[in-house]
Formats: C-alpha cells, structure tokens, sequence
C-alpha cells in the first residue's frame, strides 16, 4: 500500500487529532479509520465517467504514534472497479496538504 506517514506523534497530540477527525469526518465504524471525501474536482477521468461509484474517498488510519494518509482512492459503493486506484498527483498532493493543514489548524509541530 502506498501511504503518506507523519509518525512520532505525541500522545497529547494523538488526542488533539482525533478529536479533530471525530468532529470533521466522524467515525467510519473502524477504530482509528477515517473516510476523506475527495474532491470531486479532483477526481480522474474513469472516477468523473463512474457517476454510481461516487462518491470518493481516502483513508486516514490514526494510531496513537502516527497517522496515515492511504494514497488508493475508493468507493464506498464497490469493492472492484476501475475507478478504484491509487492516487495521481494532483490527489496526492492533496491528501498530503489536507494532512498538513490538520497539524498546521492544531498547532502540532512535526
């Protein structure tokens, strides 16, 4: 799986995060696992063209020393299709500033 990490998270700042993703996405039924809507003017070719499958998402996995940003782009409708898969350029680098911009809004120094 290919991911973005931000690791050696203290554990204040683990609450702080997870307070933060509670509030901002809500729980996904999964300990530690937040769903990322993605936006949609970001989305691929095969994502625009698959209307059924909307909407998209990017995981985030909290754990109490880090949290990973998952670069494989779902559905939650589906379990296989093409319009799963990972990231280009353009999302990945926005789920890495939507990180970011996590740690920037709570003041947590990485």
């Amino acid at each position: 799986m290919k991911q973005y990490v931000i690791d050696e998270i203290r554990y204040p700042d683990y609450e702080k995060v997870k307070a933060y993703l509670d509030e901002t996405f809500g729980v996904s039924g999964v300990d530690g696992l937040y769903w990322i809507p993605l936006d949609e003017t970001l989305y691929s070719n095969v994502q625009q063209a698959h209307t059924g499958c909307a909407p998209f998402f990017m995981a985030l996995e909290l754990e109490e020393n880090r949290l990973v940003g998952e670069l494989l782009i779902r559905t939650r409708n589906r379990v296989r299709c093409d319009c799963i898969h990972y990231a280009d350029g353009r999302q990945r680098d926005w789920l890495i500033q939507t990180m970011d911009t996590i740690f920037e809004k709570l003041d947590i120094i990485t």
